[in-house]
């Protein structure tokens, strides 16, 4: 899987890692110099699934634009939605009724833990393990059947529309999302056991792909990868939208910025996500789950954001309107392509071997960084 070895001048050696390799997830190409297994310099070369989403989006309408961010993080799809969605209504001053807010932010926090779940189980398995990622998948199955009964989908959801959800729950709704709180709680000791406590796993983590607070910062780095950092950057506390300013939950926060740093953000993010349903499935509101809106939208002629917290960062929505029934312009702000930003100097001086851990750790959905 490594192409094209070469020499430099310089006695470095030059080799292409991508864009089809198993350590990669997706069709990411790298350029790596070495010194021996040193590594001098890392180049990401990007685009090749890029399919122009944001030009797609703009020759949509304002309900369909929205359905074509679920095929750049379709980890994180239902959120993408929820930030689309919330962009248009930001938009037209559309008030959401209680009823849908609640049922969006349960769904986001599934879909994060379900991100989360399978990001566990192939980080393991860059790394050697090939045991966890069967477990991962026997959590995550239980969220993808809620997520089918609900909207009849298990991956990319198109669940979430302007003034709401496509459809009420289902009647089985609470009572499944209560028996997998209790599956993830009874099986959560598990990883630990599995993987953190891992003295192989922490010998290949801990001091691994440092990334500083103020480089973090510099590249734009958002979500699990800045937090790990000691980034305070979780739009759902500093931005809350919905009903995130309810529910008490905690910002985790690491400050070792290395490789087992982010590993522990993302599996203590996903006890926090649990807090959140719980607060929330029991007290789902009576009433609508959809506003009363217009078939054709038009938003005023302005230009509109929003943000949301995807499981991989800040995912932006920015929306210029010339007053029509297609946006003029649309740019989305992907979390993906600031968090690979700072691989380089992540790796840089490290061993060829420990890129992988560094790599697997921001949780790279190649889609979201090509759009």
């Amino acid at each position: 899987m490594l192409q094209e070895l070469s020499t430099t001048s310089e006695g470095y050696m030059t080799i292409n890692i991508g864009p089809q390799h198993p350590a990669t997830h997706g069709v990411l190409h790298l350029v790596m110099t070495l010194d021996g297994e040193s590594i001098i310099k890392t180049e990401p070369h990007l685009g090749y699934i890029h399919r122009s989403i944001e030009k797609m989006s703009e020759s949509l309408s304002y309900r369909q634009f929205i359905y074509a961010t679920s095929r750049m993080d379709y980890l994180s799809s239902h959120i993408n939605n929820h930030g689309c969605s919330l962009c248009v209504e930001k938009g037209l001053q559309i008030e959401v009724p209680e009823r849908a807010q609640v049922i969006r932010v349960i769904m986001d926090e599934l879909t994060r833990i379900a991100s989360h779940e399978l990001w566990w189980g192939a980080m393991a398995m860059d790394l050697g393990a090939f045991t966890p990622f069967f477990y991962a998948f026997r959590e995550r199955e239980t969220i993808t059947d809620i997520m089918e009964e609900t909207c009849g989908a298990r991956l990319t959801m198109n669940y979430i529309c302007p003034g709401g959800v496509m459809a009420d729950i289902h009647p089985n709704f609470q009572q499944r999302v209560k028996n997998f709180i209790t599956l993830f709680k009874s099986k959560f000791d598990e990883y630990n056991e599995l993987v953190t406590g891992n003295i192989i796993f922490q010998s290949r983590m801990k001091g691994v792909g440092v990334l500083s607070k103020e480089d973090a910062i510099s590249y734009g780095c958002t979500g699990p990868t800045g937090r790990g950092s000691g980034v305070s950057c979780d739009i759902r506390k500093l931005y809350p939208y919905e009903v995130y300013d309810k529910v008490q939950f905690d910002e985790v926060i690491e400050t070792a910025g290395d490789s087992f740093a982010r590993y522990m953000v993302r599996i203590n993010e996903m006890l926090q996500s649990i807090k959140i349903i719980e607060q929330l499935i029991d007290n789902i509101p009576e009433g609508e789950f959809q506003a009363k809106t217009k078939a054709v939208l038009k938003l005023p002629k302005g230009e509109f954001y929003q943000r949301v917290e995807t499981a991989r960062g800040e995912f932006g929505v920015y929306i210029v309107s010339e007053g029509g029934t297609t946006p003029y312009r649309i740019k989305y702000r992907s979390p993906g392509f600031s968090n690979l930003s700072a691989l380089p100097d992540m790796v840089r001086g490290g061993k060829i071997g420990d890129l992988v851990a560094a790599m697997g750790t921001l949780d790279l959905v190649i889609p979201d960084i090509d759009r």
